[in-house]
């Protein structure tokens, strides 16, 4: 059974979602991340980069979700596109825009526009527009598709839906009516029974919700620190 070290943040929802659309087995072990569990060392050893998701796969240990979704889906052979040259590098593209791109500009526009502490306009200005920006991309490509690539649901699509469903966190309440192409395919893979379960995570641990000082000393660990 694989063993799936996970928070409810968009990247271990994004594996999930695989998990629960492939109906493999698995044990959901919770990390909080707002007490420092990243920090401890029995999983550091797993990642050493201090970061969720994490599965553990008899011998095999991924970390990094765009890893641990490629993996997957080559392991079992399902959520892939078809198998051209052309189709392949799409996958392999847009994999990495959303791990690139999406991923860690939503990350920086969460952190300094919710907080971090003043002053921070033009990190808040930069990291905003990055992020609408990304997101901007991915709704002009969904104008005249079903998914994001190829003909079929891939592991593409389950990437990108773990980081949108933070689009009105990240840009604000209104980010949807900007991308109306975006947010019918989100809503299509929203729909999706394994979606619907994925979600359920958060109904088998509790995770620490409110950002105190605790939080802070273990989630921006450079503010404590010396760089």
């Amino acid at each position: 059974m694989i063993k799936f070290y996970y928070s409810l943040a968009p990247n271990p929802m994004k594996v999930a979602l695989f998990l629960e659309e492939a109906e493999l087995p698995y044990e959901a072990i919770p990390v909080d991340t707002r007490k420092g569990d990243q920090f401890k060392p029995d999983f550091a050893k797993l990642n050493p980069n201090n970061k969720v998701p994490v599965i553990v796969d008899g011998e095999t240990v991924v970390f990094d979700s765009q890893a641990i979704l490629l993996y997957l889906a080559e392991k079992t052979g399902k959520f892939l596109p078809a198998s051209t040259p052309v189709v392949h590098g799409e996958f392999l593209s847009w994999l990495m825009f959303i791990g690139t791109g999406i991923g860690p500009y939503s990350g920086q526009a969460v952190h300094f526009k919710h907080f971090a502490p003043e002053p921070k306009e033009y990190a808040v200005k930069r990291y905003l527009f990055e992020a609408k920006r990304h997101y901007g991309i991915l709704d002009a490509r969904m104008a005249t598709r079903t998914y994001m690539v190829g003909d079929t649901y891939t592991i593409i699509d389950m990437a990108a839906w773990g980081w949108a469903r933070m689009v009105p966190f990240i840009l604000g309440d209104d980010a949807w009516a900007s991308m109306p192409h975006l947010k019918k395919w989100f809503d299509m893979v929203s729909a999706r029974p394994a979606a619907a379960r994925a979600g359920a995570l958060k109904e088998r641990h509790a995770f620490k919700t409110d950002m105190d000082d605790e939080a802070r000393k273990v989630m921006f660990r450079h503010i404590a620190e010396p760089v």
